[in-house]
């Protein structure tokens, strides 16, 4: 019988790994839920569970497909309570699933904030750096005095000062970069300084942009994109669950489960809330909701407005062309992903974002 009891407690492990569920991998002390790192587990939960209108969610569906999106989640304390996808993958060569890429455009720039406080966190670099540092003397064609005026904090800001009247600002070249006040000074949602924090993040970790979010952040949380260049643009793409793994480690204030990731919480509260005093809604390359006027990417006028009216106060946003929504709501513990294409004619969908949050809404309770 003796020589029994070890076989038995063997058997006894086996069986308990093999009858594993979702409710053994429990929410973490913050009550989220995060799902392995390498496999397509993910726990569920059903919206009748959350008493959440089925009708309305319905509804939400056939708007969401009327308007183009490819891909929509909701997650609730981490775990997915709506999943659907539509229409064709990026290559029209079959249907669009969760094992579908799509881009995250400007969502992506988001990603970059966040990797800028780990390498300060890591002592790669000081956000009040001089872009310079990384990006060589006359990176633009401004004099010394005022192109040392620009530091990295800036770029994350949109508020380098460089010329918006010129011909291309998505150009990276000298030439299209030029003085028209001094950082700090004005807000712009310019591209071409942002592009060039790939270059800042590469050089103070010696390493590329894609291999640096490899070992920071996609092997931590288990996501598997990648930066692809299109044209001077480097453009992350991704299957829709990583944009939700994404949003879970913004969640939860830069930790994955029990991983601390970006544990500098001054950068992570800087990063997520009012990062200067004339665009009021922009953080570090996060949209902010629930402010009393919004300047928008194209414009310097700013609009008495908030990014989403209907949507919580609290909202923040990783927003793309096209409609590549992330949204992360701390007071519901609530993540939504909208991938797709353009919904509307506008550059940026500002009004289907707000209409989806309308339908949303009576989904939810609110």
């Amino acid at each position: 019988m003796k020589k029994l009891l070890p076989v038995l407690l063997i058997l006894i492990v086996v069986f308990a790994a093999c009858n594993k569920s979702d409710d053994d991998n429990p929410p973490t002390e913050s009550g989220l839920y995060f799902p392995p790192l390498t496999s397509d587990e993910w726990a569920t939960t059903a919206p009748e569970e959350l008493d959440w209108n089925t009708d309305s969610l319905e509804a939400l569906y056939t708007f969401l497909s009327e308007h183009g999106t490819r891909a929509f989640l909701i997650l609730k304390d981490g775990k997915i309570v709506a999943e659907k996808y539509w229409g064709q993958n990026i290559l029209n060569t079959g249907e669009f699933t969760a094992e579908s890429s799509w881009y995250w455009a400007s969502a992506g720039k988001t990603l970059s904030a966040f990797l800028i406080g780990v390498a300060q966190q890591d002592g790669l670099l000081s956000i009040n750096d001089k872009a310079s540092d990384y990006l060589g003397e006359g990176w633009t064609s401004m004099s010394r005095e005022k192109e040392d005026l620009i530091t990295i904090r800036h770029q994350l800001t949109m508020t380098s000062g460089l010329d918006y009247t010129v011909d291309d600002t998505y150009c990276i070249e000298p030439e299209c970069l030029q003085y028209k006040t001094d950082a700090g000074q004005q807000w712009y949602y310019h591209n071409a300084p942002y592009t060039l924090l790939k270059d800042v993040i590469a050089n103070a970790a010696g390493m590329s942009s894609n291999l640096y979010t490899d070992q920071v952040l996609e092997a931590p949380t288990g996501m598997s994109g990648t930066w692809i260049y299109n044209g001077v643009n480097n453009v992350y793409y991704s299957v829709p669950r990583d944009m939700a793994r994404f949003g879970l480690v913004i969640l939860n204030k830069g930790t994955w489960d029990e991983t601390e990731i970006l544990s500098d919480q001054n950068y992570f509260t800087d990063m997520t809330t009012t990062s200067q005093n004339i665009n009021p809604a922009y953080g570090y390359l996060w949209w902010l909701n629930g402010t009393s006027k919004i300047m928008m990417p194209g414009v310097t006028i700013p609009l008495n407005t908030s990014i989403s009216p209907d949507a919580p106060d609290d909202l923040i946003v990783a927003a793309g062309k096209n409609g590549q929504y992330l949204d992360v709501i701390p007071s519901l513990n609530l993540i939504v992903v909208r991938m797709g294409e353009a919904p509307d004619d506008a550059l940026v969908p500002i009004i289907f974002h707000n209409q989806m949050w309308q339908k949303l809404n009576p989904v939810i309770g609110r």
